[in-house]
């Protein structure tokens, strides 16, 4: 094995846990997986001898460049390109999707889909900053000493950036039913009120306050366009809306929470995610946008 090969060897044992750092940062599956490679190229270009601890290394390396796509991602959405508050609102990361059945803990922490996707939605309103240290001190255990050069701040200021990201947090994620059959119970009295058209029982499993956001990209105008909807009986309405294209939708792990994916002559249609408090539908997260859907890796149904 030459020097370059056992340098791909020894990354390659670390890149799961890179893609994991990079999708809580990013949010997308494609930017994570440009990072990753982004850092081997990195590493491949640095004179290891002086590198004590490769994994720390390669974690801090990919932080930096996930914090320079964040800002240069925010300095994009700051530029002038008429109204896009609605489709901002509505944006939906990339879901990681799993088969129903596929429920191994030992396996699940190792998965990126650890982190859900109402977490993933409140790190959307982070500072870049704000979300690197909250992501690779929270959760994953970096010292703030080595996260402080990072973000160009001193070790105490780099704290304080962690203690406001995990105040935002604490007050936007709520307790969620973490129960897999219970979820399932809930998705499956929805399913079967939206199919059969009941406008009262989709109300009554929804709660009063309940917030979708369906994305469904740029490009899609009209009804399908992306929004952001509030309320039991606006969301139900919404629901009956698109009842008829949702018959063939199939439940699965949408983030490691049971949600479904809607899928018509082979073609995914789109994805929900939900979060589910005290039996009812509080948040529904919809991807409809036909090119990011293109890049998902789906599941099949079980047989």
């Amino acid at each position: 094995m030459t020097g370059n090969e056992e340098l791909a060897h020894r990354f390659e044992k670390h890149r799961g846990h890179l893609k994991a750092v990079a999708y809580r940062m990013l949010g997308s599956l494609s930017e994570a997986e440009d990072a990753v490679q982004e850092a081997w190229l990195k590493l491949s270009r640095t004179d290891t001898d002086d590198i004590q601890n490769l994994g720390g290394w390669l974690t801090t390396v990919t932080g930096r460049i996930c914090l320079d796509m964040l800002r240069s991602r925010t300095a994009r959405r700051e530029e002038p390109m008429g109204d896009t508050q609605d489709t901002a609102r509505a944006y939906v990361p990339d879901p990681v999707l799993r088969p129903l059945s596929h429920v191994d803990p030992a396996e699940e922490v190792l998965q990126a889909d650890s982190v859900g996707l109402a977490l993933l939605v409140v790190l959307e309103n982070l500072t870049p900053d704000e979300r690197l240290t909250f992501v690779l001190h929270d959760m994953f255990a970096v010292p703030f000493d080595d996260i402080a050069p990072i973000v160009e701040r001193n070790p105490a200021a780099t704290r304080q950036l962690a203690s406001r990201a995990r105040r935002r947090v604490r007050g936007a994620t709520p307790s969620a039913e973490p129960d897999l059959g219970r979820q399932k119970q809930v998705l499956d009295a929805f399913l079967a009120a939206s199919r059969a058209g009941d406008f009262e029982a989709l109300v009554a499993v929804l709660h009063p306050d309940v917030l979708l956001r369906a994305d469904s990209g740029a490009l899609v105008r009209g009804a399908a366009a992306s929004k952001v909807v509030q309320g039991a009986k606006a969301v139900a309405e919404q629901a009956l809306m698109f009842a008829p294209f949702t018959q063939g939708a199939e439940l699965v792990l949408v983030n490691g929470s049971v949600g479904m994916v809607d899928a018509h002559e082979g073609r995914v249609q789109s994805v929900m995610g939900v979060t589910i408090v005290d039996g009812r539908i509080t948040d529904m997260y919809i991807l409809a946008d036909p090119e990011r859907l293109e890049r998902l890796e789906v599941p099949r149904p079980a047989v």
